[in-house]
C-alpha cells in the first residue's frame, strides 16, 4: 500500500467518524421534578432506549408529605413523539410510585409502617433546549386504592 493513498483515506475516515460522533444526541437525562411521578418532588435518571428520541425508562427517589413524610420511589416508561421542531416533543408515559412513611424501608414494628402504591399515566410537552438542558410539563391522574386525583408535574434537568 502506498502512503500517499493511505493518508487521504485515513483522514476522510477520521473526519467522517468524528462528524457522526458529534451529531449523536445525548441519551441520558438527570432532572428534578416537582409533582409528577415523585408525588411532591424527586430526582430522576432517565435513559433513552432508542437511537432517536422515542422509548425511555426512568427511576428516581423523592419525598411526599401528607399525613407524614414519605419516601417515594418513582419508576416509569415514556415515549417521545416529535413535533415539527426537532427539540419539541409530546411526552406520553406510564409511571408507578411506591411510597413508604418516614423512609422506613424495613422496620421491626411493621404495624406502624404505612406504604402505598400509585399508578400515574401522564401526557405533556417536553423541550430539549440549548446546552443540553431539558424541561417538561405533564398532566395526568394519580390512581391508587383510595383515590383518583388529577395531578401535574414540572421537570427541569440536564441531558448527557
Amino acid at each position: 500500500m502506498y502512503p500517499s493513498r493511505f493518508l487521504p483515506a485515513a483522514l476522510l475516515l477520521a473526519v467522517g467518524t468524528s462528524a457522526a460522533i458529534a451529531q449523536e444526541q445525548p441519551r441520558n437525562n438527570l432532572y428534578f421534578e416537582l409533582g409528577g411521578n415523585g408525588l411532591f418532588s424527586s430526582i430522576n435518571y432517565e435513559r433513552q432506549l432508542t437511537t432517536t428520541p422515542g422509548l425511555q425508562v426512568r427511576a428516581g427517589v423523592g419525598f411526599y408529605s401528607e399525613k407524614g413524610l414519605y419516601l417515594t420511589v418513582p419508576v416509569g416508561i415514556n415515549y417521545l413523539f416529535p413535533l415539527n421542531d426537532k427539540r419539541s416533543f409530546v411526552d406520553a408515559g406510564l409511571g408507578a410510585t411506591w411510597a413508604i412513611d418516614e423512609g422506613r424501608l424495613s422496620t421491626k414494628d411493621r404495624a406502624s409502617t404505612e406504604s402505598f402504591f400509585n399508578i400515574i399515566p401522564s401526557v405533556g410537552y417536553r423541550r430539549h433546549a440549548a446546552n443540553n438542558l431539558m424541561w417538561r410539563i405533564s398532566v395526568g391522574p394519580v390512581i391508587n386504592n383510595t383515590a383518583f386525583t388529577p395531578w401535574a408535574g414540572v421537570s427541569i434537568g440536564k441531558r448527557f
